[in-house]
């Protein structure tokens, strides 16, 4: 026998007292963001109020344009107010243009319309999805004297997997703000 077992067996041994890789299984990273509180929100001297998530703070601007910082998901909602005054068809040709500007890295552009007749707010919500600038746009306007827009952007270059949770929380929130507009 031209071969040494014994360096055989101590071969086989050290083979296998080896770590074996094992692969780790698939998961996805999950946020969970306390649930909003509201209070009704309005600026003196601005034209419209509506319910404020308590996790977000104001920033308001001279003409009731504001923007709504949420610091624990590096994201903000951007409203601007303009009166109607014989501009209405203006208004909402830039509002729907501002609201397709992001096609261009957007998978999917979403047109929800939305109604309140009661306090005769109407308008559009668009949820942008992909890798686009801004998750999410909408537009309100009672068609006669106030127009608001808003828009959804965070502070981190567009990666639509990794923003996605707090992108539906705030669509959320953006929601709620149209829902509870009022002039």
């Amino acid at each position: 026998m031209g071969r040494n077992p014994m360096l055989f067996l101590l071969f086989l041994m050290l083979w296998g007292c080896g770590e074996h890789t094992i692969p780790k299984p698939k998961a996805m990273l999950r946020l969970e963001f306390p649930n909003g509180e509201y209070k009704e929100f309005g600026e003196e001297g601005c034209e419209f109020g509506f319910a404020k998530n308590e996790l977000s703070f104001i920033t308001a601007k001279n003409d009731c344009s504001m923007v709504l910082d949420y610091p624990m998901m590096k994201g903000s909602i951007y409203l601007t107010y303009k009166p109607v005054d014989n501009n209405l068809n203006t208004l909402l040709t830039d509002a729907q243009r501002l609201s397709y500007e992001h096609v261009v890295k957007a998978d999917n552009i979403i047109e929800q319309p939305f109604v309140n007749t009661r306090e005769k707010v109407y308008g559009m919500f668009y949820e942008v999805t992909g890798n686009a600038a801004s998750q999410s746009q909408f537009y309100v306007t009672d068609s006669i004297n106030h127009f608001v827009t808003g828009s959804l952007y965070f502070y981190a270059k567009p990666n639509y997997d990794s923003i996605y949770p707090a992108a539906v929380y705030l669509q959320k929130d953006i929601r709620r703000i149209m829902e509870s507009l009022h002039w």
